[in-house]
Formats: structure tokens, sequence, C-alpha cells
């Protein structure tokens, strides 16, 4: 069976979004290939999809063939059709508007950084900041090809040795992948880098090389070298610098193989300048990251995943740098420009002046918003005005604290979903719900339910062909449907509420028996888990505002909850019925049209009326030039990204000066 098919995925299938694609066409018993230009590739190979170079806008061909043809082709077509596919687990936080705002948040360049620095070496700007340290060489031994010549009888012990290596890498990632101090960003990168590991290109290639009489260390570094090639043929940067993932995947996979461990980071100082020819992301991904004050690498460029892991953590680098970083690796202390791609060896006199004066005009900015970080916003009679944090994992917590969030307005489980490959247990959802409660504690932490739907491959969870998935069997609907997945997820929560002010909110409501019908399961879930002898907590209930029924029957639900929480988001597309991730209706996905602003209103005066808190977790909540209506509205909390909230606060402030 075949089918054809626009991509609309953001940038194409690039490594996170293939090796998800893949992980969804392996689900299927049927063969299945991907047709691109003429050229094909399997799909249940995460290298050869790459290589394809299916980038955002391509017209692609699906072929399956088998018992299951028919459903494989309609559901990869819908993730190839979903611009987000893929991308949920690395979204970064939205930009805040900055309308109506008078702080300064950008510093503005001294005029000298326009001119060349003597002394100057220049590579690749790839992560922007400035930084001055000292110098951390880190160039661990290369490993060289063993080539050794196996008798015919020695091939079968050597395919099984080079099979438990690549296990042994795979678990190594998978520990790694456990670890509560990734980001969401970076465990998208040790995924992929995992799934080539596993992927039929490279084992096929190198069981190949073996069988011939190749030693597996040599045919390791021979396959890597060969598809890294190929990866450096294509045309398209972002594939280019995949191919140093593939040489740093098979210098795991070498390791493996000789049982040696790579040099390690652990002793890098506080505020130094990481000096490597290279460096893979999974090294990097498991460093001491807060203590890197820099990174100036000889290899990769902007779009690299050593590259993407600096910007998420605000680390300056310059890559691309060539030979020149052995130079670099002789001297004491390091200068370097992230906005320029300059890197300075031993600084001294005015050129060090200027650095330094640089740094500490950035940090003079940083400690300006940090005079809202534990401002306690009241409205001008008085009332307070929570303003918390949207996150969906456990490794935002910190910067939501830091940025002075008053608790979290919503907690996306979905990720805690997406993240694995089977449905998580109940043991691991406690244990991550009641790590959030407690890392808030005593500010409220507002959970949200499941709220995922077939535009969304989840493992253990089979939704079925829908025409529109987003007003299809989702959220709630699901939910309800499948208690075998809600009520783990709801004595999850019950247990968690023990460690903290945890709130429970339902998304997709649109009816007053769903409330009704979530509140029987919960009390049948706290019977087991007082039969059980299992402790547990009481939590408040609310829904989520997001379907036009909800805000129509607002005053019966207010009976039913304890709060609402307006999802400007969904709201907005579904009042306005413009799908909010099409480009061509896109100027009318606009929260502050007259009837997305009168159903916020809808809502907030039933909610008021009721006695009931109202809130608001979409991202019009951090709009400093929307905040004085919503508060004028009634309500009284505002769940924004982190990114946002110092602004936030800051024009409640002013509001009530």
């Amino acid at each position: 069976m075949e089918r054809s098919t626009i991509v609309r995925v953001h940038e194409g299938l690039h490594a996170r979004p293939a090796t998800r694609f893949v992980k969804l066409a392996k689900s299927f018993e049927s063969e299945v290939e991907i047709i691109k230009d003429g050229k094909s590739a399997s799909a249940k190979s995460a290298v050869k999809l790459m290589l394809l170079a299916v980038k955002e806008n391509d017209e692609v061909t699906i072929r399956t063939k088998g018992a299951d043809e028919i459903e494989a082709v309609e559901a990869l077509v819908g993730y190839l059709e979903n611009p987000l596919a893929g991308l949920a687990e690395e979204q970064a936080p939205a930009q805040p508007d900055t309308a109506g705002v008078t702080l300064k948040l950008e510093p503005t360049k001294p005029a000298a950084f326009d001119e060349e620095i003597a002394g100057a070496l220049k590579g690749v700007a790839a992560s922007e900041g400035y930084a001055v340290g000292a110098a951390f060489a880190h160039f661990p031994p290369e490993i060289k090809p063993e080539r050794r010549t196996l008798s015919v009888g020695d091939i079968n012990a050597e395919l099984v040795r080079f099979a438990e290596a690549v296990e042994a890498v795979q678990v190594r990632m998978n520990a790694s992948l456990a670890s509560d101090t990734l980001s969401a960003n970076d465990r998208g990168i040790i995924a992929a880098l995992r799934d080539i590991a596993a992927d039929d290109e490279l084992r096929d290639e190198v069981v190949a090389t073996i069988n011939t009489g190749s030693d597996a260390v040599t045919s390791v570094i021979g396959a890597a070298s060969k598809i890294a090639a190929q990866f450096g043929q294509v045309d398209d940067p972002y594939l280019n610098a995949r191919a140093d993932d593939v040489q740093a995947v098979g210098r795991q996979i070498c390791l493996a193989l000789l049982g040696q461990a790579d040099v390690s980071l652990d002793d890098i100082p506080e505020g130094a300048i990481l000096i490597a020819e290279d460096i893979g992301a999974w090294d990097l991904a498991r460093a001491p990251l807060k203590r890197i004050g820099g990174i100036v690498c000889g290899h990769g460029g902007a779009t690299s995943h050593i590259a993407i892991i600096a910007r998420a953590h605000g680390i300056p680098a310059v890559l691309g740098m060539g030979a020149q970083v052995h130079e670099l690796a002789k001297a004491h202390e390091i200068a370097l420009d992230g906005h320029r791609g300059h890197v300075v060896a031993n600084p001294e006199g005015s050129v060090l002046d200027r650095f330094r004066a640089r740094i500490d005009e950035a940090a003079r900015e940083r400690e300006a918003l940090k005079a809202f970080r534990d401002t306690t916003p009241r409205r001008a009679d008085g009332t307070v005005i929570e303003v918390a944090a949207n996150i969906g994992s456990l490794e935002e917590i910190d910067a939501a604290r830091d940025a002075g969030a008053m608790g979290v307005g919503l907690f996306r489980t979905e990720l805690l979903f997406m993240r694995h490959m089977h449905l998580p247990s109940e043991d691991m959802q406690a244990e991550t719900y009641a790590a959030l409660a407690k890392a808030f504690a005593p500010y409220p932490v507002i959970v949200r339910t499941l709220d995922i739907g077939g535009d969304k491959p989840i493992s253990g969870i089979e939704f079925p062909d829908e025409e529109n998935p987003f007003l299809g069997w989702r959220g709630i609907r699901m939910c309800l449907d499948r208690p075998d997945i809600f009520k783990p997820q709801l004595r999850a929560l019950l247990r968690a509420a023990v460690h903290g002010n945890v709130k429970v909110m339902l998304p997709m409501v649109a009816d007053v028996a769903e409330v009704r019908a979530t509140r029987a399961l919960i009390e049948t879930c706290k019977a087991e888990l007082a039969a059980e002898s299992v402790a547990f907590g009481e939590f408040q209930l609310g829904v989520m505002i997001e379907t036009p029924a909800a805000v129509l029957i607002a005053p019966a639900l207010a009976k039913e909850v304890a709060f609402f929480s307006i999802g400007t988001n969904d709201l907005t597309q579904y009042i306005m019925a413009a799908d909010r991730l099409n480009p061509t209706v896109a100027k009318l996905n606009d929260v502050t049209n007259v009837a997305v602003m009168s159903a916020i209103e809808m809502t907030a005066r039933a909610g008021v009326a009721a006695g009931i808190m109202v809130g608001m977790c979409g991202e019009a909540a951090g709009r400093p030039d929307l905040i004085p209506e919503f508060l004028r509205m009634g309500l009284t909390e505002l769940s924004m990204s982190p990114a946002s909230i110092q602004r936030a606060k800051k024009r409640i402030a002013e509001l009530s000066a």
C-alpha cells in the first residue's frame, strides 16, 4: 500500500523526530519504506531515514506491505503531517511578550566589540555569551583499529562480543536517561544517540565486516567512518552535524569492546573553559554543566548537539576551530565571545578589560531581573496574585524556582508517558508527583492529568484513526474510557498529596458528567489505597477551561470543582475554529479577539460568583499588556514559562503601586 503526503514536521526528520518516527514504524509488523525523489529507505532505520534528508515541506511516499499495512500508512502519514511530531520533549519555553515592559533585558553591545580583537582566533559562534576562565584541555586518546584477522572459528565469538558492547552502551545511555539531572532537551539528544547505537544500518555494516574476518573494534571504526562520511555529503547543515554523533557512538562502542572508560569531565574547575578537539553529546550532557564557563571545540557547528546543549544551558560556545584548539589547549586563560565566534588565549590589558566589562554588564542585567524574584505580587485591594510556572518535567524545577515561581500552575504529565518505551507505573508516577510537590511546598502544584490523543503516539495506548484528533478521543475522554491508565495516575496523585499541596486538573472537559465520573473514580482509588494500607492525601479537583462547551457551562462546572484554569492556547483555536498550527489561519488565532476575551470573562465571572479560584495557564498569562485585563476580570493565578515570571511580577507590582 502507498500514500503520498507533504511533510509538515518542523525542520523535517532530523535526529529526534526521525528516531520517534522509526519507533512508530517498528510498532507495526509490516515492512515500511519511505520514498523521496526516487530514493527509498527503510522507515525502521533511523540512520537510513536521516540520510534520506527529509525536510519540512518535502513530498514523500510511504509504502507498506504486511498484515497491518493500512494502519501503518495512516499512522505514519499522520505523524509526518503533524508540525510538532517528535518535538514535544524539546520545545523551548515561549519567549515572553515585552509589550508594556520598560525594564531593558538585552544590554547594548559596547562599541569596542564591533571592532576586531587583536590576537583573536575565529571559529563558529555556536552559543551566545562572554566568558573568561582557566583553560581545561580535554583530549581523550584516539582509539586506533586493532587490525586483527580472525580465524573462521573466532567470527561468531566476535559477533557476540560486538552485540554485548552495543547492549552495554545502551544500558549506560538508558541509565543516563533515568537521571533527574538531565534537561528534557538533553534527554532527547541522548535518546537519539542511543537509537543510533542500535540502528540496523550501523549494526549490519559492522556485522558484514566482522564476517570477512576483521576484528570488532576495526569494524566499528570503519562502519562509523563510512556512515559519518555519508552524512557529511548530505546537503543539509543539521544532517552534516550528525556525522559527529555517529563517530561519538562508534567511540563508545569501541570503548565497551576494549573494556575502557572514557576520560571524565567530572574534575573540571568552576568557571573553566573546556577546550577539546571534539566532545560527544552524551559526554557533555552528563558533565557538570553548571561548572563549565565556556566551550571551545575544533569540530562542530551551530547545529551540532554540542551547540544545542550549550545554548540550552546558557554556556557560551565557539566551535569549528580546527587545529587552532591545540594552540588554545596550551593557554592558561581563555576569553571567548560566543556572539561573534572569537577566542583569545591568555588575554591581557585592554582586551581582558573589555571582556570583563561585558560580563559585568550582563550580570547587572540579570541582577535587575532578580529584584522581582521573591516579590509577592498583589492586586490594588491587597489580594495576592500567584505567579506560577508551566513545566513538563522535574528537570525544569530549578529554572522555575530560580525565576521565583509561586508553585506550578500546569504540570504536563504527557512527557512522563512519552519519554518511556512503556506506560509509566503507578510507583514511577507517584515518585515524580511527590518530588514536584516537595520542591514547591507550601506553594500549590497543579498537575494536569494525561492530555494526549492520536496526534502523539505513545507506547501502550492504541488510538483510533481520526480525521481530526484534536477534536477526538483525547484528554479526559480517553482517560475515562481507559481506567487501566487513568486509575494508576489518580492513585499516584493521591499518594503524592501526602507530600505537599497537590491540585489536579482535568483537560478537555466539555460536560459536567466527566467531572462527576472522575470524582467517582477518585473515591474508588481512595478505597483501594485504604484497603491496601497505603498512605494518601486529599487534593483539590479543578478543570482546564479550553473548550467552548466548558465556557458555556462554567456556572455548572463551578459548583463541582475547586478551581478553573483557563488554557488560552486551545481555547483560542476552538473559539475561533482556527488550527493554531496552521500558518494560513494564524491571524485568526488571536487571544485578544473580542470573542476569546469574552469567553475568558464569562469563565472568570462564573468562577468568582461561585467563590472558586480562577487562574490561567495559557501563553497569554505571561503577556504584560493583558495582565491588567485578567486581574480586572478576577483572575488570581497566572501560570507561564519561567522566562516570563519576573516580567509578570513586575507588571502586577506596577499596577498596584
